[in-house]
């Protein structure tokens, strides 16, 4: 089965847990109250994702004469895309992403670290691996799911308020019976988030392993973004990026944090072996 059916079909599964949750709880009303705030956020970060990121990290922009710029550059005009703007990340840790609301409005980003690290065959690799992402509009794509995730968490927070100071019943029948929709609600409330957090992180992993295949492709060879997945990892390991923001792990080609104290359910990213066997089997 392809990533992109995958992805389909564990958006489909958050939006049905969006639906039966909106149902349980609040109707058609509360879920609809859910998903306008969940869209108001998420589409404000959306459209100004580039600017409030490469901000965040004090990215600097590149011209034609620097070496990530080059890169970038033969790579866009290989896979038919805009030019997008290019920028250093003054980091130690080795690490890059992409970001922008579709390839019209994209900017690739690359550490200090990860341009001191590759030589230009694996850093080309991890170029073509952002690019993919620019290409397959893979920033749509996690904030859909972050909205529907957030819209699901917020109704779960209104349906964890409102079991409490519903109150638990006394000895009567009626009071058994309300108290037990109150622990059937408390207990959704902590489930719901649970599950939406486990599928957003599918989704995630999903797209990693897509944009490695696609941009493995674009290259021509698999082997310059293997070797580079490993040498970030061990770089990363080495040299955290200690101030990075977790609301922004995903978007790098590798978590910034060391990811060894998660669970592979919990990681944005899959395991780096995973991701080499998967390249391999990809040649």
């Amino acid at each position: 089965m392809s990533s992109t059916i995958k992805t389909g079909l564990l958006l489909g599964a958050l939006s049905a847990l969006l639906i039966l949750l909106g149902g349980y709880f609040g109707g058609q009303g509360g879920m609809l109250i859910a998903f306008i705030f969940a869209v108001v956020m998420n589409v404000g970060s959306y459209w100004m994702s580039d600017k409030l990121v490469l901000r965040m990290y004090n990215a600097q922009e590149v011209g034609p004469n620097h070496r990530l710029f080059q890169i970038t550059e033969r790579l866009a005009r290989k896979a038919n895309l805009p030019m997008p703007r290019v920028y250093v990340i003054p980091e130690a840790s080795p690490n890059a992403f992409a970001t922008g609301r579709n390839p019209d409005h994209a900017a690739v980003a690359a550490t200090e670290g990860i341009l001191g690290m590759l030589p230009d065959d694996e850093l080309e690799g991890v170029i073509a691996h952002e690019l993919s992402h620019v290409k397959h509009r893979d920033i749509l794509i996690s904030t859909v799911a972050a909205t529907v995730a957030a819209a699901i968490m917020m109704l779960a927070n209104m349906a964890k308020w409102a079991a409490i100071f519903g109150g638990f019943g006394g000895g009567s029948r009626n009071d058994r019976e309300g108290g037990n929709n109150v622990l059937g609600m408390l207990l959704m409330a902590i489930l719901a988030p649970f599950a939406a957090m486990l599928i957003q992180m599918a989704i995630s992993r999903q797209r990693e392993y897509a944009a490695d295949r696609s941009g493995a492709d674009l290259v021509g060879s698999p082997m310059g973004l293997a070797n580079a997945l490993r040498h970030i990892e061990a770089g990363t390991k080495q040299v955290p990026m200690n101030d990075a923001n977790p609301a922004t792990a995903h978007m790098f080609i590798m978590n910034p944090f060391s990811g060894e104290r998660f669970m592979s359910l919990f990681r944005s990213h899959p395991p780096t072996e995973d991701r080499i066997r998967a390249l391999m089997a990809h040649r």
